[in-house]
């Protein structure tokens, strides 16, 4: 895994990125607005935003006084696509291990 997965998911490992991530995804928010349902000092809230740029998963712009957050998409479709890798892999796993139960299970039809 590359140091962006590492970053991106370091910056998701946090439930108010989470959040933030979440409300971008259905458009573009100040940080007014993305900071009103946050229970925490504005400058805290600003540290969580910094570290979701510096992952490259969000990007703002400042138009006057107002920053304005954007999503980027791709850095998260390259998360989600190393997400369905893993499962994948897990599920051809778990399905050699159901073989294998289902199997033992036809061998000895009276385990303790």
């Amino acid at each position: 895994m590359d140091n962006n997965y590492d970053s991106y998911f370091q910056a998701l490992a946090d439930a108010t990125r989470r959040a933030v991530v979440e409300r971008l995804v259905q458009g573009p928010a100040t940080v007014s607005e993305l900071h009103a349902p946050h229970a925490m000092a504005l400058p805290t809230f600003l540290k969580h935003l910094k570290v979701l740029e510096r992952s490259g998963l969000v990007r703002s712009e400042k138009k006057g006084r107002v920053r304005t957050v954007h999503i980027e998409a791709l850095p998260l479709a390259a998360a989600e696509r190393w997400i369905a890798q893993q499962r994948n892999v897990w599920d051809g796993r778990l399905d050699k291990l159901q073989t294998l139960a289902e199997h033992i299970e036809l061998n000895d039809p009276n385990p303790e």
